[in-house]
């Protein structure tokens, strides 16, 4: 399987004031492969979303590489990294950032309208099948205040997957969600993954980490530990035993 993203001793820095600085990231190395669907979990400080918007090139690391698909991020300028996010990147927050002048349907359309070269009509097109994928799609015209938590998620996740990404990156992005809403976000990213989309999420909660196929652990700015586990089978439905598989290598490992 092909590596999408390569870290190697990656550190992040913080000036806080003269003299004293903030160790977030220490010395990180990371493999992420192509197709994988991957959980990072750790207590709140421990470098966890830091780490993610290093790999994604939203930050810039202090010392160190990160290499994705053959381009070393640290040496693009920012312009040449914004053009990576929009074509290769989607992104996927708890608080939801969308436009509220535009409807659902504009706001899943408007990253791939600023995109040069596109045809308005492949996007719509595009736009409308992945809001039937999601579930919303009767939500096409109405406004985002509209829509419901769970449905504001499902839109944020159209809008991460209109340009085509090779990676999703998530963070905590189920963290303000209810069960229900929570076991739907986690299916469609599962089948997201299973087409070949490779996915990141950054969460605190067993319940997202059981779905993935490997758990990273972070401790004070570390990756101390990590557990792989077979694709998650929506059919079989074995989360219980998964999830306590996760929580006994937690224990175990004095997390």
């Amino acid at each position: 399987m092909t590596n999408i993203i390569e870290a190697s001793n990656i550190n992040k820095k913080v000036e806080l004031d003269k003299g004293h600085e903030l160790h977030i990231l220490k010395d990180v190395n990371l493999v992420i492969k192509k197709g994988e669907f991957v959980s990072v979990m750790g207590p709140s400080g421990s470098g966890k979303s830091t780490l993610l918007y290093n790999l994604s090139g939203m930050d810039r690391v202090s010392s160190g590489s990160v290499v994705f698909q053959g381009h070393e991020l640290g040496s693009l300028k920012e312009d040449e990294l914004a053009k990576i996010r929009l074509k290769y990147m989607g992104f996927i927050f708890q608080d939801i950032n969308l436009l509220k002048n535009l409807s659902v349907i504009d706001n899943v359309m408007f990253p791939a309208l600023v995109s040069k070269g596109v045809v308005k009509n492949k996007v719509l097109q595009k736009a409308r099948k992945l809001l039937q994928m999601t579930g919303i799609d009767k939500l096409e015209n109405h406004q985002i205040t509209q829509a419901s938590g769970g449905q504001l998620q499902r839109v944020g996740i159209c809008r991460a997957l209109i340009n085509n990404p090779d990676i999703i990156f998530g963070d905590e992005p189920t963290g303000a969600l209810d069960s229900k809403s929570t076991e739907d976000i986690l299916s469609i990213l599962g089948e997201i993954s299973s087409t070949g989309t490779t996915v990141m999420l950054v969460t605190h909660d067993v319940k997202v980490a059981a779905k993935t196929e490997r758990v990273l652990f972070m401790k004070d700015g570390n990756l101390v530990a990590e557990k792989k586990m077979k694709k998650f089978d929506h059919l079989q439905d074995d989360s219980k035993e998964r999830e306590e598989s996760i929580m006994k290598w937690m224990v175990k490992n004095g997390f």
